[in-house]
């Protein structure tokens, strides 16, 4: 590594076993290096030089989120797996709940909170936090669950706590009155923290897929992009059939978990989404 990043090792001071060099020792003369020297693309530009410009003033939510993904980006090795769900059924069964006449109207959202909780308590990596020292794992035996929200002001992701244990009204209803007071900036503090994973929902906007970026401590985050329709081949019926499709991806801390395990969490997470059963 230090080869390839062309940094000489008789610079660094090694804190291992008769000081010798370790990986974290190469890893923080790195940081240290980033820290005190000027970027030259960070240098400002008159941008007016070529036309008319406005200087619109970043948002503190904006600031505070941008500083914390560009942390997360810069220290985590995050790696992110693509799937898809079969949500055919699953859209009947939601459009079946809307047509009850229910007070709250249900979307997508509190089907993939409790898919997710389900998943979770199968793959408890994905619930935990690495300890600071980076030698071991905490698994956390509660669900507080994320939820992305846009704001006018920037991205706010308030915790949705205990969600294996409540229902898909108990959920519904949270959603909605957290959602409208994240819009209205009337969020507690406390409404913000201890968070075990998070799922970032853009199947309102549009798109196909996109790698989210972890929210530490967390290890793991859920991308959710728009359903759509696609012909899904039956080997029963021999032919192709239209399918409710959900496309998601997930986005893990590849100091905790690898390839293999996060491959087994989306294939289990599809699953789950295409059996109401899960739901009832």
């Amino acid at each position: 590594l230090a080869r390839e990043l062309k940094i000489n090792l008789s610079e660094i001071k090694g804190s291992g076993e008769k000081e010798r060099i370790t990986r974290d020792d190469l890893i923080n003369e790195i940081k240290n290096r980033i820290s005190t020297t000027t970027d030259p693309a960070g240098e400002e530009i008159n941008f007016s030089l070529w036309g008319p410009v406005d200087h619109i003033p970043l948002s503190k939510v904006k600031k505070i989120t941008g500083t914390r993904m560009e942390a997360a980006w810069r220290e985590i090795p995050q790696v992110t797996q693509f799937d898809k769900a079969d949500i055919t059924d699953l859209d009947e069964y939601r459009k079946k709940l809307n047509n009850e006449k229910s007070p709250i109207k249900t979307t997508f959202l509190p089907f993939l909170i409790i898919a997710v909780t389900h998943v979770l308590r199968e793959f408890p990596d994905f619930n935990s936090s690495l300890s600071t020292d980076k030698e071991t794992l905490i698994h956390k035996k509660y669900y507080h669950i994320g939820v992305a929200v846009d704001t006018p002001g920037g991205l706010v992701v308030p915790i949705i706590k205990d969600t294996n244990k409540k229902d898909m009204s108990a959920l519904s209803m949270e959603l909605e009155d957290l959602s409208n007071r994240a819009r209205e900036k009337k969020l507690k503090p406390e409404e913000l923290k201890g968070g075990t994973f998070t799922i970032s929902s853009l199947g309102g906007i549009g798109g196909t897929y996109f790698s989210p970026i972890i929210n530490p401590p967390q290890v793991a985050i859920l991308g959710v992009s728009r359903a759509k329709w696609e012909p899904v081949f039956s080997k029963t019926k021999k032919t192709f059939i239209p399918r409710y499709v959900l496309p998601f991806s997930l986005t893990y801390n590849h100091k905790v978990v690898d390839g293999a395990l996060a491959a087994s969490f989306t294939q289990h997470l599809g699953k789950v989404l295409s059996k109401t059963a899960s739901f009832k």
